[in-house]
């Protein structure tokens, strides 16, 4: 019986989920600024290579992060933009996620490549299930996100902490208003 030889170094199987755990350790750890790609590849016991071989940038290992982090949309009925905000929260406060979310937006700003695999890969999805189970216009949908997503970062700005569950609650009412013309649709 012969074996197929075996390729040198670690399996890969696996390897993508050490090393976003290990990014959003030194992110918690570190801030976004200072997880740098050495720091990273320390944490998850690999070779810098190994994440460069995989990522071209910070940025692009950052969002598939938080794309394998958030995954898709919780399921709800009738209860979607409350379920998807109150989910949002959640994700946003586990240790490393706001500050991984906020500082790669950051990066955007200045990298057009970021930001285009930003919108295409971490944001298309949303606004592609948000759109076709809320029946609303692109314009509507993206309002939503950026409502929403911008309001959590800001606060994790200003305080350095997570929204508490009462403005989630104010902030969830906010956005069904809107979205209902004033009626509440959910029960408390």
């Amino acid at each position: 019986m012969t074996s197929s030889p075996r390729s040198p170094g670690r399996p890969r199987a696996g390897i993508d989920d050490e090393v976003f755990a290990a990014a959003l350790r030194t992110v918690d750890e570190l801030g976004y600024p200072g997880a740098t790609m050495d720091r990273i590849a320390a944490a998850a016991g690999v070779a810098k290579t190994t994440l460069y071989r995989r990522w071209p940038s910070k940025g692009a290992l950052i969002t598939d992060c938080l794309i394998h982090t958030f995954g898709p949309l919780p399921p709800a009925d009738d209860a979607l933009i409350e379920t998807a905000i109150r989910w949002l929260a959640g994700k946003i406060s586990e240790p490393g996620v706001g500050a991984a979310f906020a500082g790669v937006f950051v990066d955007a700003y200045s990298d057009p490549t970021l930001r285009e695999l930003l919108s295409t890969r971490f944001q298309a999805p949303y606004l592609e299930a948000l759109q076709a189970k809320l029946d609303q216009p692109e314009a509507e949908i993206l309002l939503l996100i950026d409502v929403v997503a911008g309001t959590m970062l800001h606060r994790m700005g200003i305080t350095g902490s997570p929204m508490a569950k009462t403005d989630v609650t104010a902030l969830t009412d906010m956005v069904l208003g809107h979205f209902t013309g004033g009626r509440r649709s959910r029960t408390r």
